[in-house]
Formats: structure tokens, sequence, C-alpha cells
């Protein structure tokens, strides 16, 4: 199952001429997942998968850099009359949000429903868990781990053949967890594989939760802000700077590290010289690129530049909206 993560906004306050604001998109099979929503996520979709008629939208906080292209795309889900709901998760507070942004939404023709998470709750999906955990940004912020189920090992048809199964139906019984003639699956399987995992840790200063919950991940997603001659201004405004999220990493142990959140002030190369020398596998996306996520066994995350391959498929082809 394909897996990977589509950087649709990497700026982080203020957008710049080559960044938007924070927008991301995982795409895991059939799943489209969106976290959080600046202002301008629904033209940077149009730029590159097209408007996604997302069920689900993930917030790491309020702040404004992070939601305010919410009430746009709503709008313009309704203008397309949307029919199906649409559930939006983030931190408590949501309500109080939501409340706030429902003269400019106003009525919509879909259902929106609202789910507050509390800190190291999880989502159960098929094949994976969803958890949100507590950052340390200013006020009350997330992160988000997706971490797949594990796997079971490979069969071995000719060992399943040499203990007196037969090819055919009761070979994929035993690959089910089934015994077939006194044959147990621990017998024909290999050992158990690991999912994947990956980690968005939103806007934080690097903190131990995350490094908990980053441990041996595919790939963890960090802000880095600042340049560590800011460390003291990164500091004050609960961000990271570039070496401070390599030496998490490190840490962590993850595989890769992508750099985003990034100042206007910044072209992004700055932060990777200071990451590299802490982590050597650090990234710092641009807007559109993304990373494929392979399972283990297959290879290290994939960092695809969208200067170097051809345009996405645009995902949704939705009719012009008539107001």
């Amino acid at each position: 199952m394909d897996l990977d993560v589509l950087f649709v906004g990497t700026a982080g306050s203020a957008p710049s001429a080559r960044r938007g604001l924070p927008a991301t998109v995982v795409r895991r099979g059939g799943e489209r997942l969106l976290f959080d929503c600046g202002e301008g996520t629904q033209r940077q979709l149009m730029r590159s998968i097209g408007l996604v008629d997302f069920e689900e939208l993930f917030l790491t906080h309020f702040h404004a850099d992070h939601v305010l292209g919410l009430p746009g795309m709503l709008k313009s889900f309704a203008l397309r009359q949307r029919e199906r709901p649409l559930t939006i998760y983030g931190p408590p507070g949501l309500r109080a949000f939501w409340r706030l942004m429902l003269p400019i939404v106003g009525r919509t023709p879909f259902e929106v429903s609202l789910v507050e998470l509390e800190p190291n709750e999880e989502l159960v999906r098929d094949g994976y868990r969803l958890a949100a955990y507590e950052v340390d940004h200013r006020g009350l912020a997330f992160g988000y781990a997706l971490v797949e189920d594990p796997r079971p090992g490979v069969f071995d048809p000719e060992r399943a053949e040499s203990l007196g199964v037969t090819p055919g139906p009761d070979f994929g019984r035993l690959q089910r967890g089934e015994t077939v003639n006194g044959v147990r699956p621990d017998q024909v399987m290999g050992e158990t594989r690991r999912g994947r995992k990956l980690v968005l840790a939103g806007d934080t200063v690097p903190c131990e939760m995350t490094r908990l919950v980053a441990f041996e991940a595919d790939l963890l997603v960090h802000e880095a802000t600042l340049l560590e001659d800011e460390a003291e201004r990164a500091a004050e405004t609960r961000h990271s700077t570039a070496l401070g999220a390599a030496e998490l990493a490190a840490a962590a142990k993850v595989t890769m590290l992508a750099l985003t959140h990034v100042s206007p002030r910044y072209a992004g190369r700055e932060l990777k010289e200071e990451a590299r020398p802490a982590f050597e596998n650090t990234i710092v996306p641009r807007d559109f690129d993304r990373i494929e996520i392979p399972f283990p066994e297959r290879g290290e995350p994939v960092h695809v530049k969208a200067s170097e391959r051809p345009p996405e498929r645009v995902e949704s082809a939705a009719p012009d909206p008539v107001p």
C-alpha cells in the first residue's frame, strides 16, 4: 500500500513568494488526510492534486497561520454542493474556535463534525492508528503520529508443502492465521514485519514527547522556523531551530527528517546546512514536494522534488461552482 506525504505549504507565520502557509496531505492507499489549513491552502491544492473532498482534517493548533484557509475551503465545498460529511479533529478548544468561524463559513450543505482530542488519544483505523500527542508551543498544541499495524511475515510455500499442505485455498487460510491440518501459521510464516511510522510534530520546540513518539520513525516532519543564531528568539516563541530539530531526530533514531515552517527570511538551504552535521538525512522540502515512504524492507523514504517530476494527476474534477 502506497504511503506518501505531500507538502502543500511549508512556510511559517507568513507566506513567501515560493512557500505557502502550513498544510500537509498524507496519502495512504485511497485515504487523503489534511493536516492544518493555512491561508491559501485551497489554491495550493488546486495547483497540485486538486481540491480534494477531504473527509477528515486535523488541526495541530489554532494560530492564524495554520487555520485561516479553512473558511475559504469550506465555502468552496459548499458551492460545489458537496454532500459528504467532513470531520475536523483538533485539541480541546476546537469547538470554541469553530464558533468564531461560523459567521464566516455560514451554512453548509454537508455536515461538519467536530472532535476534540485529548493528548495521547488514538484513532484506530483499518491497518493503522493515528495518535495525537502534546507538544511544547504557545498554548495547547498537538503533533500527530501515524503508526501502521505490524504485518504478517513472508509465507514459505515450499515449507507448507513439505508439511503436507496442499497448494490452493489452504495456503490462504494459513496466511490469514488459521491452522490447517495441524500445521500452524508460525511454522510457515516468517517473522512479523513492522509497519511504517510517520510523525508530524506541528509547531513546537524540540521536546521529549516528540523524541519518544518519533523513536525509529521512518519520517519525522519537524518545524525549523529559525537558525541557531536566533535560538533565544526561538525559545521565546516556542519554535525550533534547524539544529535543535536535527539533534532531536538523531536522538530519536528516525530514518529521515523533513524541516518545514520556514521563516520568510530563509531560502531553506541555510536550514539544511545547519542541520546536516547533526543529522545527515535531513531535507527541506519546498511546496509540492513529496516524500514516498516504502515498507522498511523495500528501502528508505524518498524525497521527490516537484521540479523533477511530472505534474500531479488532479484527483478531483468537480464542476465549476455557481454561487
